[in-house]
């Protein structure tokens, strides 16, 4: 009999970290003249009633994956996306300090939205540009990048051969996969609220297994 070679299935390599990125549900929105709660320097908006609905989809979705541990930012959303899955499986979400957004300087607190809303000149050059700094007081996407992938790299370290779902935001789930892919740096932001995302970290590389799944969401 012809021995036959099926094509293989793909498995992380031995010790490496399978993580989800999960982006927090739909937030507050913005309005003219009144800023979002702030916490160190940050908008803290909780979320959405449409983001409480998608924080319970995602929920649904991971009940039953194997997560040796769920992390989430020192901001509420993530917390409150992260909700419904540490329920279904007793687990306490703890925060990795590094993977917090980007810090917008005088634009946090929704303003940032609005001005995005407005096409402000200072928005079109931060497009152009790929990079917040344009923005008086906001974080440099090299000194935001760095943190992010610092912040990955230890919950890579932390967790050999384990899945870990990771609740952040939108710029960094942009982030982490313009880093894994050397692409151009703003070419992954716009990851859908209550997306997943996958990254497998082995060591220093890190491989890309998913973007933006909105499978579970369906009309939401």
């Amino acid at each position: 009999m012809t021995q036959e070679y099926r094509q293989p299935v793909y498995t992380p390599p031995a010790g490496a970290a399978d993580i989800f990125l999960i982006r927090h549900g739909e937030s507050a929105p913005a309005r003219s003249g009144v800023s979002f709660p702030m916490k160190d320097g940050h908008g803290d908006p909780a979320l959405h009633p449409q983001g409480e609905r998608q924080a319970v989809a995602v929920g649904e979705r991971l009940k039953n994956e194997n997560f040796g541990k769920l992390y989430v930012t020192k901001l509420v959303r993530t917390h409150q996306t992260a909700a419904p899955l540490a329920r279904h499986l007793g687990m306490v979400p703890v925060e990795q300090p590094d993977l917090h957004e980007v810090h917008l300087g005088d634009w946090d607190g929704g303003l940032y939205r609005i001005k995005a809303a407005q096409r402000d000149p200072v928005y079109a050059r931060v497009t152009q540009t790929q990079d917040w700094s344009h923005i008086p007081g906001a974080e440099t996407r090299d000194v935001f990048f760095n943190r992010v992938r610092r912040g990955l790299m230890q919950i890579a370290a932390a967790h050999p051969d384990e899945r870990v779902a990771v609740f952040v935001h939108g710029g960094v789930v942009g982030a982490a996969l313009a880093i894994a892919t050397g692409s151009e740096p703003f070419a992954f932001l716009g990851a859908a609220n209550g997306s997943i995302s996958r990254l497998v970290i082995h060591g220093e590389r890190m491989i890309v297994r998913g973007f933006n799944d909105v499978s579970h969401l369906g009309h939401l």
